[in-house]
């Protein structure tokens, strides 16, 4: 009997523990179809109010970037261009090492032949602005910033120093092409790491000099006789402190165009040439990091080196040999 009665006990453990879930799902499905039915008709089953209210919400837009707004180039009045290349030639005279003002004869070769090379070249001047004119004529290599105006305001020479273009007779050695090269947003320059090559020699300069690059070219092969061209990268850099910045005023680069490490650090904390990348610094953080952060940028910037040559005769087949710009 004892048998009995604890198989009776366990049958009706059982039993409770079978009926008791069936009434939780009975329960469950009745909760169910009740939200279904307040749901609305249509709905998919399980899918309560909250559900429902997802699916038909709207998706929200993505938010849109801000408008890039670029800053304007600046625009001095005569006076003022006047005033501040004053104030340049100034400042180049106490801190740039070799400058000079050169002489009436000089100054009044750069502005002819600089205006020369901007209409051969169709080159619109719509602003006072610094031109960068270096003169390759082999017998002496300088440079003369030129500020040029608009109409027939007289263009000014404020001076310059000695520099070093292509060399001919060395092979891989090509002649600097003339014309004007603008220094535009669609290249980014650089800075010299300040490593030395095989021959110990530091060829843009010590670290932290500003490059400036104007991009592709045809140049003619300096080691050749015949006049073949090839096309080289068209730059303005400094020389190694040490060894070649003395010979600077002679031929002496592959190609590009060599300057004092002291103009360099004066045209790159001036932004001599950089007015396109002041615009371009306002909306990409590449030429933000590449400018100099207590640069003071001149109000009559500019953005073109002017390459021309003392030594060939002025005539339009001389003024335009020079390749046309190609980015």
């Amino acid at each position: 009997m004892r048998g009995t009665g604890r198989g009776l006990s366990l049958s009706c453990a059982m039993l409770v523990m079978l009926v008791l879930p069936a009434a939780g799902r009975a329960q469950n499905s009745a909760a169910t179809q009740g939200a279904a039915q307040s749901a609305g008709p249509g709905a998919a089953p399980g899918a309560g109010p909250g559900s429902v209210a997802a699916a038909v919400s709207p998706t929200p837009e993505a938010e849109e970037p801000p408008p890039v707004i670029i800053p304007p180039l600046p625009a001095a009045t005569i006076p003022e261009a006047h005033a501040e290349a004053a104030r340049l030639t100034r400042e180049m005279t106490r801190k740039v090492s070799r400058f000079s003002t050169y002489s009436p004869a000089i100054r009044t070769r750069f502005v002819t032949l600089a205006r020369q090379a901007i209409a051969a070249s169709r080159t619109v001047i719509d602003r006072p602005q610094l031109l960068m004119v270096v003169d390759r004529n082999p017998a002496v290599q300088r440079m003369c910033f030129v500020l040029a105006f608009p109409g027939d305001t007289p263009w000014e020479a404020l001076g310059g120093t000695p520099v070093s273009t292509g060399q001919a007779g060395r092979k891989y050695y090509y002649i600097t092409p003339i014309g004007v090269f603008p220094n535009t947003a669609d290249r980014l320059g650089y800075r010299a790491e300040g490593t030395k090559n095989e021959n110990g020699i530091r060829g843009i300069g010590a670290k932290g000099m500003r490059v400036w690059d104007l991009g592709w070219h045809n140049a003619v092969k300096g080691w050749r006789k015949d006049g073949e061209t090839g096309d080289i990268r068209l730059e303005i850099h400094a020389t190694d402190p040490e060894f070649l910045e003395r010979r600077l005023g002679r031929p002496a680069s592959e190609g590009c165009v060599r300057i004092p490490a002291t103009m360099n650090v004066f045209m790159d904390r001036n932004g001599l040439l950089d007015v396109l990348y002041e615009q371009a610094a306002s909306y990409d953080v590449r030429f933000r990091a590449l400018l100099p952060k207590d640069r003071t940028p001149s109000p009559i910037a500019g953005d073109k080196l002017v390459v021309v040559d003392s030594a060939l005769p002025a005539t339009p087949e001389a003024l335009s040999a020079g390749p046309k710009f190609t980015g």
